[in-house]
């Protein structure tokens, strides 16, 4: 289930990147961001150029198999790379990745069969796999330079159905199978955003996740703008420092929470 179209997602991808790109200005790139520790604010920028570039290359060749990323899984800089102390050609290449992956998303439409880590093997869930990379990583810049992070309600409230679509998928508890400990009597959570009518459930009860939207009572409900909900469920801030409501049984909320993580 998406919420916007293939146009917009491809919109998005560039509209985050530039918003990325600003947080950059002025920053200290090799200042350490918080919310991934081992990269530093040049790292996190090289890891999303090398994600846009990395999908684009799947839909352009029409991959159907998994094929390694150039650059592999590091963020190290290497031959080919722009400076990670030049922060406008660190932009710029930035913003260039970006662009011709939205030009080869657009070329391609939604439905050509791509290779994909999801159960969708279609070009279009990489038009809005890239756009929540692009916007969550963006609170991760945002977070290392010090600026304010917010983002329009209903593209995070669709960030945030992308992220329990992955993460309550059956596969995940064949991939990471201590997830199962979150599994018990009981352990219900409601998210509540104050700036959309919207709401979610995730059921832990039975044998595997699920969630759906709508009201529904739960052991605990984290209450928030949809931004704040959004990077607490991420873990791009904590309960505790964000502008969140915790309402019932905490426990709950913290074991979710320091189980699951995407990105």
């Amino acid at each position: 289930m998406t919420t916007f179209t293939h146009e917009r997602y491809c919109s998005e991808v560039l509209a985050q990147t530039e918003l990325l790109r600003a947080a950059l200005r002025g920053a200290d790139l090799s200042a350490t961001v918080p919310t991934c520790p081992d990269w530093t604010l040049a790292q996190l920028v090289l890891h999303v150029g090398r994600a846009h570039r990395f999908a684009e290359m799947l839909v352009r060749t029409r991959a159907t198999e998994f094929e390694v990323p150039a650059g592999g899984n590091t963020v190290e800089f290497g031959a080919g790379d722009p400076s990670p102390d030049d922060e406008e050609g660190l932009g710029a290449w930035l913003t260039a990745g970006a662009e011709a992956l939205a030009e080869t998303l657009r070329e391609a439409g939604p439905d050509v069969p791509v290779w994909t880590f999801a159960v969708d093997q279609l070009s279009g869930f990489w038009a809005r796999r890239m756009t929540h990379e692009t916007l969550v990583h963006r609170a991760d810049a945002a977070g290392a330079a010090g600026v304010g992070f917010t983002v329009d309600p209903a593209l995070a409230a669709d960030c945030l159905e992308e992220w329990l679509g992955m993460s309550t998928h059956p596969a995940v508890l064949e991939y990471k199978p201590e997830l199962k400990n979150l599994l018990g009597p009981g352990r219900t959570l409601r998210l509540q955003a104050t700036d959309i009518a919207t709401e979610w459930f995730v059921d832990l009860t039975g044998d595997r996740f699920a969630w759906h939207r709508g009201h529904e009572e739960a052991a605990v409900t984290l209450r928030g703008s949809m931004t704040d909900v959004l990077t607490v469920v991420y873990r791009r801030q904590p309960v505790d420092g964000a502008r969140v409501e915790v309402l019932g049984d905490r426990a709950v909320l913290d074991l979710w929470l320091e189980t699951t993580s995407f990105g």
